[in-house]
């Protein structure tokens, strides 16, 4: 019932007014991962299959605790417990379960290239991941 409760979570904090544009964003993106049945590691697949949701989801919500205050989490939360331990012992742990590959998908980030191009009306986005990335022999 965790990951139900977090999608549950994350959904109120799409109308909650404190939640910064971006950030809703974000959490919107969690959600529809999760509820997705064919994602990195297949829902079917019971336990396994939920680990890469929760471990987005947290991650997601870690970043808007990051942004916000706590406070807005811990309001949103019907569960049990301290949301906030709840989701920073989730994503260690999720985090330890996981490949290391699945979580660096997981965690890339998309930044908006500067170039402008003639003709389009966005720029075209360029994948860049967090900074430990591991360099292949022979990559630029």
């Amino acid at each position: 019932m965790f990951v139900p409760n977090m999608v549950l979570l994350c959904a109120r904090l799409l109308t909650d007014a404190r939640v910064p544009r971006t950030e809703k964003a974000l959490v919107a993106g969690a959600i529809v991962y999760a509820i997705i049945p064919f994602d990195l590691i297949p829902d079917m697949i019971p336990f396994v299959g939920q680990l890469d949701d929760s471990y987005l989801i947290a991650m997601t919500l870690l970043r808007l605790m990051d942004r916000t205050d706590p406070l807005v989490l811990r309001e949103n939360w019907n569960g049990g417990g301290d949301i906030v331990q709840l989701i920073e012992a989730t994503a260690m742990l999720s985090a330890k379960l996981l490949p290391k590959r699945i979580r660096k998908v997981l965690t890339l980030r998309v930044a908006v290239s500067d170039k402008k191009e003639e003709g389009k009306l966005l720029p075209t986005p360029l994948l860049v991941t967090s900074g430990d990335e591991e360099r292949r022999p022979g990559a630029p």
